[in-house]
This record gives C-alpha cells, structure tokens and sequence, in this order.
C-alpha cells in the first residue's frame, strides 16, 4: 500500500476545504496560533560569516559581539557570504521536490518498517505538542541521518550527491559558528568537538514541504516548537512562512535571499546557562504557493529538527 502524502493528496483530488483531520480546534484557548490575523514582518539580525573566517581580528570581535546580541535577543539570525553556492542550495531543492513528487509506491518503503533504510525517513504526521495530536499537520517531511554515518537516499537520482555536499558545507558552517559563539561566552574553544558530538552524536538533515492549502486559516504547518541540538540551520525557497517568538509576540521572518537562517536550540540553551534561548517558532501555510524548508540541525541519535 503507497504512502499517502499531502502531496499525493492535493495532486490525486480537487481539495476545496481542510479534511478534517488537518483542522485546528476552533477554541483560540487550545493553540492561540491561528487567531493571530496581523503578523509583524521583521529582518532578524544579519552575520556576515566571512569575518569569521578571512576577516581582520577587529572584524571577527565585532562578528562574535554580533553573534552574541542576536543569540541573546532574537535567538535567531541570518547567515550570509557562508560559502552555500546558490546553485548548491537550487539543486537541493530541486531534488527534494523530486522526491516528494514520487508515486506513493516508490516512497513507500521509507514509512512504517523502514525497509530500505531505518535512517532514512518519511513522514507527515510527526506531533510536537500534545494539545494536537489528533491533528495532522499542512506539512510532508522526510529525514535523513548524515553524520556520523552518511545514509544514501536511493532516489530520486542525484539527491544522494548533492545532499552529501551541502552535509560537508553546512558541518563546517556549523563548527565555526559554534567557536565563534563560545568565544562569547567565554568557553574553551577545544571543546567544540565533544560539544557538537562529531564522533557519537548525529546530524540530521529534513527536508520539508507545505504544499498550499485551500483554508490556510484552519491548518498549520507545524505548531509552535522550539528545537533539540545546539544550532538550526534553515535554508528554503522564497515563500515566506516562518514565524517566530520574540519579546512576547509572534513575528514573521522576512529572509535575505541565498541566506541561511540559524537558530538556538535546547543544548544551547543549557550550555549558555540559560542566557541564550531556544525560541519558539511556528510554520504557517497559505492557499498560493509551495514552501520548502531544508533543516540541519545536529543532537543526539533520537532528536530531529522539524522547523
């Protein structure tokens, strides 16, 4: 039997409202999501990852301030001049849609037993809050396990390659952020490698795909959740519908293109005692376009990213 997917879902019928199994409830007391109908645009703070790498001393301790500020304040900032080619970042997305866009027979086996590989996932009913899990979510998702092992995705042909490049890139990404973050906070910068578990922990890469929804109002791509791991790193298409929690408020995050957007998580939160915190933050959909959002994130074997 295939695998039936919000995908396979809008392309197999003509949906004009929410199956009822992708609803909210109707009382704002049990989600306060969705009654938000005015959502403030905002531009998260900006780090130009080059300083960090090939810029002066001065620029690189300007950089780690920065860097400080935005984990302190936003928990959330973007990432430019990181190396990601833009043709890089294209090419993942276009592989991703490709396997999204298989028959339900061919994603099949990445369900249920996991035949074809245990770490290599398939999903679209993964509940983060227990006030819905009855409810599905606006939201197709598959996940692989890239590191320490790297775990081929057999198809479709090409995603194996591509996703195994933007593993390397975003692993070096991740590791200069992270000294540059603990320079901040003062810690022994020799500890970066126990601290991002290279040799035992895992890094997880999900691929994520909200299709559009003909009652946007009435479903969610994924409810407010805040992330395992110490950094998530968020790369998507130009469709905006990521919101995040700030100073009591949901906002919604106007990205830089060809950015990657990071965020703290839990360990972070823990490693910072407590000054840095694992913010929030919430996927909503819309009834024109499709988003796609690529997340690696890094934490032990059982722990995912869902952003």
């Amino acid at each position: 039997m295939g695998v039936i997917m919000i995908n396979d879902l809008i392309k197999s019928t003509n949906l004009i409202s929410v199956p009822s199994e992708y609803a909210f409830p109707a009382k704002p007391e049990d989600l306060n999501m969705l009654t938000e109908k005015e959502v403030e645009q905002v531009t998260v703070p900006v780090i130009d990852f080059s300083t960090l790498t090939s810029g002066s001393p001065d620029q690189r301790s300007k950089t780690i301030e920065d860097l400080q500020n935005a984990c302190q304040d936003w928990g959330f900032f973007m990432v430019v001049n990181h190396g990601v080619p833009e043709s890089l970042k294209n090419d993942l997305i276009a592989s991703c849609m490709k396997f999204f866009d298989l028959s339900p027979e061919e994603k099949s086996p990445y369900r249920g037993k996991y035949e074809i590989d245990p770490r290599i996932v398939l999903d679209h009913e993964t509940n983060l809050n227990t006030a819905v899990d009855s409810v599905s979510f606006w939201r197709d998702q598959f996940r692989v396990f890239v590191h320490p092992i790297f775990h081929p995705p057999h198809s479709p042909e090409g995603l194996s390659e591509v996703l195994s490049e933007y593993t390397k890139r975003s692993r070096d990404i991740m590791k200069e952020l992270l000294k540059a973050i603990m320079e901040g906070l003062d810690l022994e910068e020799d500890g970066i490698e126990k601290l991002i578990e290279q040799k035992s922990g895992a890094q997880i890469f999900s691929a994520n795909l909200y299709p559009p929804c003909p009652q946007p109002e009435l479903a969610i791509g994924l409810p407010p959740h805040a992330d395992h791991g110490l950094l998530t790193l968020l790369m998507q298409n130009d469709v905006d519908g990521l919101h995040i929690k700030n100073k009591g408020k949901w906002v919604a995050v106007n990205p830089t293109p060809n950015s990657i957007m990071v965020n703290t998580g839990d360990h972070m939160e823990i490693l910072s005692k407590g000054k840095y915190k694992s913010v929030f933050h919430r996927a909503v959909v819309n009834n024109k376009e499709t988003r796609i959002s690529l997340v690696m994130t890094n934490g032990s074997p059982n722990e995912t990213a869902a952003t």
